[in-house]
């Protein structure tokens, strides 16, 4: 009997070709493929603001929607079947999935880039642009994105746990849409092959850009220049971690690791509340969240359309933002749905809305809350730093002040280290149930393949590193998103035609 191939080839080897194809140009002539595509991204910028804007509005709506309507008691497996795992465990799960080591770093830094650069007709450093600074912050981790990240996951999920397809396939949840042949065919390889490149190319770069978040913090606990050796090191220890938390699996591995992260993240923000500025964190987190209520719509939607010529952080970052998630919403849903058996519709949708939210505006909260007061009570110059330095090398710097300095940047890096290897060993399990022939319906991914997708992830990052190609890899990866867009509305549209086709909203829910 012929022995199956272990991995679809047919979509991860173009996937592969396409990327190199991709990169090599770029690395070789990074300044002028930076160049070209951020006039492209600028371009886009310009003329589609308002459409990323509103896409996020709209996915919300539709999230609340299948939440609240008879689509979201729909039960993703056997109604009778207890979800997977406890909700502490599974907001975990989606919390270090969702935000990852980015949150380390936006609620750390990104107050400062809004308060540098603030909306028009706030003076820049203001106790206004402050407020602006940590409420914008807070924005960035909000219901639109975190809307953006799960809104395929209903229709994957019905199609795994419900419906038992083998193959957890972007194409095989749209196969209600486009029939056989499509999916069967050419369109189907070419939606697969759209999935893959944009989370290969999402995890290089999260990859690339995660290390200085540790490199910088031991270069200032060290005494030592950040150096391309170092990087390796780092990116050695974490590739490691991340390769054997995937080795294990969901259960052994990502679960335990999550929990642990959410359990010590906690402790560390309990930490610099009382051994730092606690009130004044307090104080500042309740007028950040205030100032993020009162502006929601306003930062929502604000498309600078009566002072073009003053495009500011928020109005441009917005909207890459918002495309960059795109990049990752297949990732993500996916991810969610495959650990989402037993849990209804709607408990998916709404942890995802909720959990990451909330825990990443306390994270901005305490972060953003422990720089303005170095910023204002210290007289620390961050935002001078930030504009003329490595922005990450402010991080130690601001840890630093804390009692017990060293300590805190050794946590922080650990904090960040562990999030960043949730992150990345959840790609690389995602992408190998993406690409595995098993029955994803029955089985985990092959453990020898999840290994396989972490040495891929992690050369191609290295090399990228090594050669230049990062930066405008970056760019591409938000440019990606575009596709994307319509890719989710088109499942969203799946689900709820899958659903209405079997009456799964009377038959495939939960008993009273």
């Amino acid at each position: 009997m012929k022995k199956k191939n272990l991995i679809d080839y047919s979509i991860f080897i173009p996937s592969l070709i396409i990327m190199i194809g991709i990169s090599i140009p770029f690395a070789l002539y990074e300044a002028e493929s930076l160049e070209l595509l951020n006039s492209i991204f600028d371009y886009i910028v310009e003329v589609f603001s308002w459409g990323y804007l509103w896409y996020g509005i709209i996915l919300v709506a539709a999230g609340l929607f299948l939440s609240f309507s008879k689509y979201g008691q729909v039960v993703l497996g056997d109604p009778a079947e207890k979800p997977r795992f406890n909700l502490f465990e599974y907001a975990s799960i989606l919390v270090a999935m969702g935000v990852g080591s980015t949150i380390m770093r936006t609620g750390m830094l990104e107050w400062t880039s809004v308060a540098n650069d603030p909306p028009t007709g706030v003076e820049a450093g203001s106790a206004e642009a402050l407020l602006w600074g940590n409420a914008y912050s807070m924005f960035l981790w909000g219901f639109q994105v975190f809307a953006i990240f799960v809104m395929i996951a209903p229709a994957m999920g019905y199609v795994l746990h419900v419906r038992k397809k083998p193959l957890m396939r972007i194409s095989e949840a749209s196969r209600v849409i486009f029939g056989d042949k499509f999916t069967d065919g050419i369109g189907g390889k070419l939606l697969d092959i759209i999935f893959l490149i944009s989370i290969l190319a999402g995890a290089a770069v999260t990859l690339g850009l995660g290390a200085p978040i540790i490199t910088h913090n031991l270069s200032a606990l060290l005494g030592i220049e950040v150096t391309f050796g170092m990087t390796l090191l780092v990116t050695i220890v974490w590739v490691f971690m991340f390769s054997v938390s995937a080795y294990l699996g969901v259960e052994k591995g990502i679960k335990r690791l999550s929990t642990f992260n959410m359990y010590l993240a906690g402790l560390f923000a309990v930490f610099i509340v009382l051994a730092g500025p606690g009130v004044f964190i307090l104080d500042y987190f309740t007028e950040s969240v205030s100032f993020l209520m009162t502006n929601y719509l306003d930062i929502s939607l604000n498309t600078e359309a009566v002072t073009p010529a003053e495009t500011t952080h928020i109005q441009s970052n917005t909207v890459f933002w918002f495309a960059y998630s795109a990049t990752w919403a297949m990732l993500h849903s996916v991810f969610a749905a495959k650990i989402s058996r037993g849990r209804t519709i709607k408990e998916m949708i709404l942890t995802y809305f909720m959990a990451p939210t909330l825990i990443s505006w306390v994270a901005t909260g305490v972060l953003g809350g422990l720089g303005v007061h170095r910023y204002l009570m210290e007289d620390m110059a961050i935002l001078e730093f930030v504009q003329n330095q490595e922005p990450m090398a402010a991080i130690p710097k601001i840890l630093a002040t804390l009692p017990l300095g060293g300590l805190a940047i050794v946590v922080f890096m650990v904090v960040a280290l562990v999030f960043l290897t949730t992150t990345l060993d959840s790609t690389t399990y995602t992408v190998a149930a993406y690409t595995s022939t098993r029955d994803m319906s029955k089985f985990e991914p092959p453990k020898t393949l999840r290994i396989v997708i972490a040495a891929i992830i992690t050369t191609f990052a290295l090399l990228l590193m090594r050669i230049g190609g990062l930066p405008p890899l970056e760019v591409i990866s938000g440019l990606m998103g575009i596709p994307i867009i319509f890719i989710q509305f088109i499942l969203i549209y799946a689900a709820k035609k899958m659903i209405d086709k079997d009456k799964a909203w009377k038959f495939n829910i939960r008993k009273e």
